[in-house]
């Protein structure tokens, strides 16, 4: 897979009908070279890039990216809102109890009947979320030592 260009976000903010400014492709490129960044994390890379930004700016950057569907928002339990560029599919995580650490899972494989709901309410299901947790392979060693 290539790493996405400059020329590449541009087009993805345009194909969005998001004016293409500095900002976004700053926290566009911050997102997809950070996953599950959380926003201070991004507000730094941001930094580092354009110099001075406020919060709020890249706060606003977010949101219009997110509405937009460009990154998505998860928000594990006991977790600060986290950003990644992978959109367009129902992939899941898994988050280490001990230091945070989240990585991506995809779908289940095999007998899911946790994701198939017993009651949908009426609802026309389009999405789970799960959470997987544990603890990460650096979390894991030094509990065991």
């Amino acid at each position: 897979m290539s790493v996405p260009t400059t020329l590449d976000f541009t087009r993805k903010l345009r194909a969005a009908d998001l004016r293409v400014t500095r900002p976004r492709v700053a926290v566009l490129t911050a997102v997809h070279e950070h996953p599950h960044a959380d926003t201070d994390s991004i507000i730094g890379v941001v930094r580092e890039d354009l110099g001075k930004v406020s919060h709020q700016a890249v706060y606003d950057v977010l949101s219009a990216l997110t509405a937009a569907g460009l990154v998505r928002c998860i928000e594990p339990p006991g977790s600060v809102a986290r950003y990644e560029s992978r959109v367009g599919d129902n992939h899941h995580h898994v988050v280490c109890r001990s230091c945070g650490a989240i990585a991506d899972v995809d779908c289940a494989v095999g007998d899911t009947p946790c994701l198939t709901a017993s009651d949908d309410h009426g609802f026309a299901i389009d999405e789970a979320q799960v959470i997987y947790w544990g603890r990460c392979p650096d979390c894991s060693t030094t509990q065991s030592s």
